[in-house]
């Protein structure tokens, strides 16, 4: 039984580096969960994202006001104040959201 206490303690360790390492670039993250409602230029001028009220990520006042937390929590656990966005905590991981939010903040026009 003392001998399952390194391994036991090896695993703890390593298995979160493990899926911190396989993090996913944010431009496929971008096509695969955002471009539907953000459009591929950031400006939500699709049908889906104007009906569902998306943000443009490319209006300058929106990027000065917003925060990098504020746009991680909307990722995480969606919003529906002024659209409805879903929530992504299933489906991304914490890097991948960080990655999402400088990601973003590229589009500043």
């Amino acid at each position: 039984m003392m001998r399952l206490y390194p391994l036991m303690l090896i695993a703890i360790f390593i298995a979160p580096q493990t899926t911190s390492n396989n993090k996913r670039p944010a431009p496929q993250l971008y096509r695969r969960y955002c471009v539907s409602c953000h459009g591929s230029d950031g400006r939500a001028q699709g049908s889906k994202g104007k009906f569902s009220h998306a943000r443009d990520f490319t209006d300058a006042k929106w990027q000065d006001e917003v925060t990098d937390e504020r746009i991680f929590n909307s990722i995480m656990n969606g919003r529906s104040v002024r659209g409805n966005m879903p929530s992504f905590a299933n489906k991304l991981n914490q890097k991948e959201v960080e990655s999402l939010v400088d990601f973003v903040r590229r589009f500043r026009g």
